[in-house]
């Protein structure tokens, strides 16, 4: 609770800072850090962000790190010196900002780690993400269901491999430690068998969640375990996310399989490559997150700030950056299949359907 009560306390000291600023004012700049524009992903969020800070009466400085952490700090670095009260930053690697967050703090311009928490920088204000523990356990509970994991025993197994995300991003602790606390235990009595024996975190990690990277593991396992439609059963790949599960899916379209066969597919984001392969067969699932939502939830606390009250916050007990617990706003994730896409993707307005023929 110190800790809780220690934070809290400088982020009242800060909103009293700024609060004279004033709310949505076009003089007012808000610096927004993504990570990269190679995923699809990144670039909707930094669009529905600039879309509503704008709306709100901010200016945006909008930069994307092309996933190299040296322009992801001299973004920042410019944010800083440019006139920027508040930054928002989703993070390339959350271990590599603390010094360039060291000279915002001196500033006292608030941060907002965006998604991905920010560690070991007490510059962190805030935490604004989707409830990413739950990703996880949606995502194994989902497993759990379509393989019929309850009723199986050991003398019929599954087999299944396991993805997950970039070492460097925290969020792979909540994503990969949900599913594995929901697959564990089917894993320990026999009914879950991973046949190439990499069922830990550092063994199913993908560098810079690269669906190169996922493509050429994944022909690396179907090489060394002998997958294949005519080969070696496989059931089930869990994928932390879509970028992961289109790297998973590309090699074992080229080792044989098609939606006739194909293994259960999770992932995350609802990116179009990744929905346009659930109606193709070839994913099971993604976790949807409006990143529309959480921009919005982002608005809100910018606007907070600058009036210099208190940011809309859900969390105080989940997510300690290695300073102390970040205040945070944790939004809900659902999960996307062929039979719901249309209600939670196009009739909301995220897609559009020809974007998803």
């Amino acid at each position: 609770m110190k800790k809780i009560f220690a934070v809290l306390l400088a982020g009242a000291m800060v909103l009293s800072f700024i609060g004279c600023n004033g709310s949505g004012s076009k003089s007012v700049k808000v610096g927004v850090s993504m990570p990269t524009k190679d995923l699809q992903r990144w670039n909707q969020d930094g669009a529905n962000m600039k879309s509503q800070l704008e709306k709100a009466g901010y200016q945006v400085d909008l930069q994307f790190a092309n996933n190299d952490i040296a322009t992801q700090v001299s973004q920042i670095e410019n944010m800083v010196t440019g006139n920027c009260k508040v930054l928002v930053i989703a993070s390339i690697d959350g271990s590599a900002l603390k010094n360039v967050l060291d000279s915002a703090k001196k500033k006292q311009i608030p941060v907002i780690a965006y998604d991905r928490l920010i560690m070991n920088s007490d510059a962190v204000s805030y935490y604004a993400t989707f409830d990413n523990y739950k990703v996880g356990t949606i995502q194994g509970d989902y497993l759990v269901e379509k393989l019929g994991l309850k009723t199986r025993g050991a003398s019929d197994p599954v087999n299944m491999e396991f993805f997950t995300g970039d070492p460097g991003d925290n969020n792979i602790n909540f994503f990969f430690g949900g599913a594995m606390d929901v697959l564990q235990p089917y894993l320990d009595s026999g009914v879950i068998v991973c046949p190439s024996g990499q069922t830990a975190k550092a063994q199913a990690a993908t560098l810079n969640w690269s669906t190169e990277e996922a493509q050429k593991r994944m022909e690396n396992l179907i090489s060394a375990n002998g997958y294949g439609p005519k080969g070696t059963k496989l059931d089930a790949v869990y994928c932390s996310n879509d970028s992961t599960a289109q790297g998973v899916t590309n090699a074992l379209v080229s080792a044989g399989y098609d939606a006739s066969n194909f293994p259960i597919i999770t992932g995350q984001d609802c990116d179009i490559p990744s929905v346009k392969n659930m109606l193709k067969g070839l994913q099971a699932m993604s976790i949807f997150k409006d990143t529309r939502t959480l921009a919005s939830k982002v608005v809100d606390m910018v606007d907070a700030i600058m009036k210099g009250s208190q940011p809309p916050i859900n969390d105080t007990k989940t997510y300690d950056n290695g300073t102390g617990i970040i205040p945070s706003f944790l939004c809900e994730p659902v999960f996307g299949t062929v039979d719901n896409y249309k209600s939670l993707l196009v009739d909301s307005g995220y897609y559009t359907e020809d974007q998803l023929k």
